[in-house]
């Protein structure tokens, strides 16, 4: 029987996701705008915060 070994490599993707889930929050993004926001989040926070 072989030994399974699992590492973590990071958390870069776990920060992504709750930056990405805190925008959806935080600015109140339609479904579409949030699916949109998967890709260039920091857009929206950018233009929220230029205001």
């Amino acid at each position: 029987m072989d030994k399974v070994i699992i590492t973590q490599q990071g958390i870069g993707g776990a920060i992504w996701a709750i930056g990405w889930l805190f925008t959806i929050g935080y600015l109140q993004l339609s479904f579409w705008r949030g699916v949109l926001a998967l890709i260039v989040w920091p857009y929206f926070m950018g233009v929220k915060f230029r205001k």
